[in-house]
């Protein structure tokens, strides 16, 4: 079971406010699960049902940026999530401690492995990297459709 180092959900619902999550976890409990279900969580609290494309875009992509932050970075892993105010924009932040940014391996079909960087950036309206003086933070913005609910 993860236990997050920390976790913020916002409740506030301002007109024009943000909803936002963070957790941090330490790498030897770490699960993609748990990055998911916070990912569908938050969807749903601004009405993307979990079952609809947008949050199992965003959950893929989540589960994409975890994983190769686990395997790739030693040290404790960092989420952050933000819903645009009109919940038609979700900005995906995983944080990790090896200064080397994420390189898509070569397309090969016959291969295990190595697709998922891709995926994301097919469904991602931009993805980028910002080193920091501990390591880095990928950022991914999938663009959701406006919820059926409000």
């Amino acid at each position: 079971m993860v236990t997050p180092l920390r976790n913020r959900a916002s409740d506030q619902r301002e007109p024009a406010a943000p909803l936002r999550y963070s957790a941090a976890w330490d790498t030897t409990d770490t699960s993609i699960a748990d990055a998911r279900a916070a990912v569908r969580a938050l969807l749903a609290r601004v009405g993307h049902h979990p079952h609809h494309r947008p949050s199992q875009d965003a959950q893929l992509v989540v589960s994409e940026l975890v994983t190769n932050a686990l395997r790739h970075a030693p040290g404790p892993v960092g989420l952050a999530l933000e819903v645009s105010p009109d919940a038609a924009l979700l900005r995906i932040t995983v944080s990790d401690s090896s200064p080397r940014p994420p390189e898509p391996r070569a397309p090969d079909a016959g291969r295990v492995g190595g697709h998922g960087l891709h995926l994301v950036t097919r469904l991602c309206g931009r993805l980028h990297t910002v080193a920091r003086g501990t390591g880095k933070q990928v950022v991914a913005h999938l663009r959701l459709r406006k919820p059926a609910i409000p």
